[in-house]
């Protein structure tokens, strides 16, 4: 008589942490807890590699009367579906594998997409002299947001926001029941485009493409906080838009341009927007698109920036996500020498019916061309997609 094989419910839980152990992509994780009951009491964050590099998925927008967000993988094209209900109709910006949410009534928080954990932040109306640097939508009071540290692993840890009309830099820490301005000796700072933790500081690139450097530890203290100014390479043209990141221990200012409205002067392969009347919108035939970006690395003991078409094995993210490097010989199907960006720009794209979305792709650094990562349409006033490390809770 056959020996009858065991249920799968009915495995030993040392063999299942086993097997959950070799895996090494989210999706299969996720998967792999979705079985039955005994095998997502195994599907713990302790139980999972946290510690490999991992590329970024395109969170894409979320689609109409719809909870589930789909999340496209660059380097082997699957997608996963994931029911994210506290992500609806609130814009979602990213780091660390988390998501920090601000929803139309100005609320915020940090929410971790893939276990639904989801941080409760103080409301935007704590920040300082709220009423003068208010946005016209309330899901576009925060520019950019950087984790010091995963919430995932650790409750010691800041979250650094550029938020508000002027574009300052503020804090929140786990505790606190408002926001803080980080200020600085002898100057009044504002205007930042990102930001980013490196080594122990905060380096933030402010719209002229001048980087400010200081130091993490002066920033959580009550005393004002001192820096210097690193100032950025004469332009050809005025930046538009503005990142910082950090890639195999140097650190590199892009610079974006074509995310202004500009008028229409070639044939571009878009989907035609509806545009939302404005005054200066009379008699004007616009369009917007990312055309370049200008790449340079940062010689921090020399104070001074080089731009530079050469990135090596490196890969950029740019977008609503924390700006991130990965290197492209561990991912199948992602370019070095590549940037990969996302339509992030809301001071345009809120501009159309449709909102965001549209102006995203791929650059070529050698030759300056561009290509799409995405052949889908994925268009979202309230958040367009955007890129998403995942990570276990």
């Amino acid at each position: 008589m056959a020996k009858k094989m065991a249920e799968w419910s009915e495995l030993p839980f040392d063999l299942l942490v086993s097997i959950g152990r070799c895996l090494n992509l989210i999706e299969d994780y996720l998967n792999f807890g979705c079985v039955c009951k005994s095998w997502h009491s195994v599907a713990t964050k302790t139980n999972f590699n946290n510690d490999l590099c991992r590329a970024p998925w395109l969170m894409l927008a979320e689609e109409e009367d719809n909870e589930v967000r789909k999340f496209f993988s660059l380097y082997n094209g699957m997608i996963l579906n994931k029911r994210i209900p506290k992500a609806s109709r609130k814009r979602c910006l990213e780091s660390m594998g988390w998501l920090i949410t601000v929803g139309e009534e100005g609320e915020i928080s940090l929410l971790h997409p893939f276990s639904d954990v989801q941080i409760e932040l103080p409301h935007q109306n704590t920040t300082v002299e709220y009423n003068e640097h208010q946005t016209g939508a309330l899901t576009c009071f925060i520019g950019k947001a950087v984790l010091s540290a995963s919430p995932s692993h650790t409750s010691d840890y800041l979250l650094m926001v550029i938020d508000g009309g002027s574009r300052f830099l503020s804090f929140w820490r786990p505790g606190d029941i408002r926001w803080t301005r980080v200020t600085w000796e002898g100057i009044n700072y504002s205007s930042f485009a990102d930001l980013i933790y490196f080594n122990g500081q905060i380096y933030a690139v402010d719209y002229s493409g001048n980087l400010l450097v200081c130091n993490v530890a002066d920033v959580v203290s009550p005393k004002l906080t001192k820096c210097h100014i690193i100032p950025s390479q004469p332009h050809e043209h005025i930046p538009e838009h503005l990142y910082i990141l950090e890639s195999l221990g140097s650190l590199f200012v892009v610079v974006r341009y074509g995310v202004h409205f500009r008028l229409v002067q070639d044939d571009w392969d878009m989907i035609p927007l509806t545009l939302v009347p404005r005054p200066y919108h009379v008699g004007v035939e616009v369009t917007y698109g990312t055309r370049y970006f200008r790449v340079s690395r940062v010689d921090l003991a020399a104070s001074k920036m080089t731009e530079t078409k050469e990135l090596g094995d490196a890969a950029f993210f740019l977008g609503a996500n924390a700006s991130l490097s990965v290197q492209a010989s561990r991912y199948p199907g992602i370019k070095p020498n590549h940037i990969y960006f996302t339509d992030d720009f809301y001071e345009t794209y809120m501009s159309y019916e449709e909102g965001g979305g549209l102006d995203m792709g791929v650059f070529n650094l050698a030759d300056g061309s561009i290509q799409p990562h995405y052949n889908g349409v994925s268009l979202s006033r309230f958040c367009p997609p955007t890129w998403v490390t995942p990570t276990s809770y």
